[in-house]
């Protein structure tokens, strides 16, 4: 039987064309959405923050973001849903069988990265966790916690195996958390110390080669030869 989305030689029919088209126009609203939300939350705070700045920001109808978000909560929810994915998913691809020095320098280097690219995201983060996580106490408490137990346990095999030392894991995931999210929420402290009016490339990857320096070598880890640890990036960001 013939597929009734297109013409019978793979090209789209104008229904399953408008239908691309819509999932297409949602996908951008809903970016356009959050990325104005990001910066009126980091700004504003959850409390200060408005659903008419956010559409204001987004250049949208207020309707249209309620359309897709039916409250300033569950706008708040899906920016910090995208943060969390986005840092959790540097270390999911990675395994027991992965060298722990290939695998903790992507993660970190990823943490790292994330922490220039989207500061704002990670800002938010950091006012609801000083706020006790009113808002996102229930993913703390199930996916992160899930998922740190998960981590944890390749973390034990790799110090069983005699390739790093018996570190506690869920404080060394606190450690490369705090250190690497550093670099965005106390941005205005480093370069004020520095020196600088904004943190340059050059200077994110100095922070990033001492940060690996101290804690790889803490963790009894040796660091991974220049073109392992490209191979290793390159199979977790795929």
């Amino acid at each position: 039987m013939s597929d009734p989305r297109d013409d019978g030689k793979g090209r789209p029919t104008a229904r399953s064309g408008g239908a691309e088209a819509r999932g297409r126009a949602r996908r951008q609203s809903q970016a356009r959405i959050l990325e104005a939300a990001e910066a009126v939350f980091a700004a504003s705070g959850y409390d200060g923050a408005t659903t008419a700045e956010i559409a204001r920001r987004a250049g949208l109808p207020k309707a249209n973001v309620h359309y897709y978000f039916a409250t300033k909560e569950a706008i708040y929810r899906a920016v910090i849903d995208r943060t969390l994915k986005l840092w959790l998913s540097a270390f999911e691809p990675l395994g027991a069988e992965d060298d722990p020095a290939e695998a903790l320098s992507a993660y970190v280097r990823a943490k790292m990265r994330h922490s220039r690219e989207h500061p704002l995201a990670s800002r938010i983060f950091a006012r609801e966790m000083l706020a006790g996580a009113p808002v996102v106490r229930d993913f703390l408490e199930t996916e992160l916690r899930s998922w740190v137990r998960t981590k944890s346990a390749v973390l034990r095999g790799w110090a069983e195996r005699g390739l790093m030392d018996p570190v506690d894991p869920p404080q060394l995931f606190f450690m490369i958390w705090a250190v690497t999210q550093t670099y965005a929420d106390f941005d205005a402290q480093i370069c004020a110390v520095l020196d600088k009016p904004r943190q340059t490339q050059r200077d994110f990857e100095t922070a990033t080669e001492t940060v690996l320096k101290v804690l790889l070598e803490g963790c009894g880890v040796r660091r991974a030869a220049p073109a392992q640890a490209a191979s290793t990036r390159v199979r977790a960001a795929s």
